[in-house]
């Protein structure tokens, strides 16, 4: 940091400045302050690699669970910075739309559930995205993997909104090895359909286009890659090589679940030594979360803590994720600080060298705290705000300080799940015969102290009944930027029948 009225400037004593007799060589100042000032502006901004799990839970990587084979991500999160308190939202679609908008979903109608196939939805096309800012900064972007944040209009997909390329699919789901959605093709090269790669291992195929990508990149520009992994999402489809590095697990299902775990370790353990290879290692930050909690159904497992996908309980909401890398002042430690996925937006961009200059977004820059392992600025978020009667939902919670405030309906899934064992939907009786009686998010309230109490244990509602009145407070404040969801019906006109028996853009 550049000080001109402190004792040093760029390291050099202010002493060392002085001629004998006491008077200052102001030219030798001069050029110190010019060279420093250079220095700053002319400072190439970091590469940065954004990996982002699919449906990846809190207990399914190996530095939070040592069953799990990811040396990988093990090595790249021992030598940089573990979040341990890192909440994204309950399912991928607004995860997704909050990592590249820094917007609450609940006030870009994303909060209920994910964008289907053939619903006339996309993120607002009215915001920013992240690749958008990045490319004023002078960065080059490409995305490899799953998009899941709308494609009925061709001004929603990737290309169109930041992306030099887009390599991936553009729905929720896809098989591994067809490349099909609902048994229909969904796979783009840019814009271009592409099922060359059918029958391959899309893990593999994601990996050769990362090699070209980095192999191809232009070092006088910034790099920025956005990876949000098709791993480990469901179908549970994997080479058999992985799934047997796992004889001692009973369950097929976790077996193969694990080993797609290993196949994406590998896959990033290849890029990293592509970006070595090409000299770019020692200015890349990486950085690396899940989208949302493990899907218990198939799997996924985020014991100790409570719940799982769909679900607003930590299980559901606490992503294992770090920071590795270019300009972390300290490193092979926890960071306990509060984060959410909104604040990946401006964090990146402040990392980069940029200035948000959106005001309204709900994202809190975290560079500064997380690299130099300062307190956190962020005291409260919202997990999830969703009054409406549709299925499945009808909740909100928020945190403020330690405190966890519930209401309404929690989602399916609210037990307490160790892995490696067979779990159905309607296993948990409570949940689900009362999912219709809670969903309102006037109804039961839940109060839990998830600093004391991570794992939700102990309802403390009774209890501490002003606690409860608090919060219930502040959820109305964030209830007057409410947008109700833009969950709409099946539109047939973005049935892939019209298209060749492809889901394709172009018809809403």
């Amino acid at each position: 940091m550049l000080t001109v009225t402190g004792e040093t400037l760029n390291g050099v004593s202010t002493e060392q400045t002085k001629m004998p007799g006491g008077k200052h060589q102001s030219c030798l100042w001069i050029i110190l302050l010019t060279f420093g000032v250079r220095q700053t502006v002319d400072a190439k901004p970091p590469n940065i690699i954004f990996m982002v799990a699919d449906d990846l839970g809190w207990n399914d990587v190996g530095f939070n669970n040592p069953d799990i084979i990811s040396p990988n991500l093990n090595k790249l999160a021992a030598e940089g910075v573990i979040l341990n308190q890192s909440y994204v939202q309950p399912v991928c679609t607004p995860s997704r739309n909050a990592f590249l908008s820094g917007y609450y979903p609940f006030r870009s109608g994303l909060q209920h559930m994910v964008i289907l196939p053939q619903q006339a939805v996309c993120a607002p096309l009215n915001r920013t995205f992240l690749p958008q800012e990045l490319k004023k900064l002078g960065y080059a972007t490409h995305a490899v993997g799953k998009w899941h944040l709308g494609f009925c209009n061709w001004n929603c997909t990737p290309t169109f909104r930041g992306f030099d390329t887009f390599y991936g699919f553009y729905n929720g789901q896809e098989d591994y090895y067809a490349y099909e959605v609902l048994n229909a093709t969904d796979f783009r090269d840019n814009t271009v359909l592409n099922i060359s790669q059918k029958g391959i291992y899309s893990t593999f195929v994601y990996q050769e286009r990362l090699r070209e990508i980095v192999a191809n990149h232009d070092t006088s520009l910034p790099l920025f890659l956005y990876l949000p992994f098709q791993s480990v999402h469901e179908p549970l489809q994997v080479p058999d090589e992985y799934k047997k590095m796992y004889p001692n697990l009973k369950t097929d299902g976790r077996r193969t679940f694990s080993g797609m775990v290993t196949a994406m370790d590998n896959l990033i353990g290849n890029l990293t030594q592509f970006i070595k290879e090409k000299g770019m290692y020692d200015d890349t930050l990486f950085i690396f979360t899940a989208d949302n909690g493990g899907w218990t159904q198939f799997y996924g497992n985020n014991f100790p803590l409570r719940g799982g996908k769909v679900t607003v309980w930590e299980g559901g909401t606490r992503a294992a994720a770090f920071l590795h890398g270019w300009g972390l002042q300290k490193t092979g430690s926890r960071y306990n600080g509060m984060m959410h996925a909104v604040d990946w937006f401006p964090t990146i961009i402040t990392a980069a060298g940029g200035e948000v200059k959106d005001k309204d977004i709900d994202g809190m820059s975290m560079w500064e705290a997380i690299s130099t392992f300062g307190p956190s600025p962020r005291t409260e978020f919202i997990y999830n705000l969703d009054n409406s009667s549709l299925p499945l939902q009808g909740h909100a919670a928020i945190r403020q300080g330690d405190f966890k405030l519930i209401k309404g309906f929690p989602g399916l899934y609210s037990g307490w799940y160790p892995p490696d064992q067979e779990y159905d939907p309607q296993s948990d009786l409570e949940a689900y015969s009362n999912m219709l009686k809670y969903q309102d998010i006037r109804g039961i309230a839940r109060l839990y102290n998830v600093k004391d109490d991570p794992t939700e244990h102990v309802d403390l509602a009774k209890q501490m009944p002003d606690v409860v009145q608090r919060l219930e407070e502040r959820l109305n404040d964030y209830m007057r930027q409410y947008v109700p969801p833009n969950f709409p019906a099946n539109d047939p006109a973005g049935n892939p029948n019209n298209f060749h028996g492809a889901w394709t853009p172009g018809w809403c």
